[in-house]
């Protein structure tokens, strides 16, 4: 389970940010991940707590924005949501190698105090 460290991460780039503004407290944290980024949103508010206990972030909410997964055709250029792990174009059923999105992992937002 890699996500206690990806949360480990997280963390101390929340509390690095937070530093930065002076502030104290972390009160919420909102990731944004990725439908294909291979990081279990579960796994992750499982970690969470674990994580942030005794840190400035102890008590926070997270809240996890999850991003499907998005394709570009450059055969008929159109954009599409893709059902399987193999990209195909619905459209003209070539192989889409282009994602424009589905594999972020980021802090997205923090409240602090």
């Amino acid at each position: 389970m890699h996500e206690v460290s990806i949360m480990q991460s997280a963390l101390e780039a929340a509390e690095r940010h937070a530093l930065e503004q002076g502030a104290t407290r972390i009160h919420r944290i909102v990731l944004r991940i990725g439908a294909e980024s291979g990081v279990v949103p579960d796994a992750l508010e499982f970690a969470f707590g674990p994580v942030t206990e005794g840190t400035m972030a102890d008590g926070a909410a997270l809240e996890i924005l999850r991003v499907p997964a998005v394709c570009f055709c450059r055969t008929c250029e159109s954009e599409f949501q893709p059902d399987d792990i193999i990209h195909f174009c619905p459209d003209c059923g070539a192989p889409a190698l282009e994602m424009l999105q589905g594999t972020e992992m980021e802090l997205a937002s923090l409240e602090v105090s």
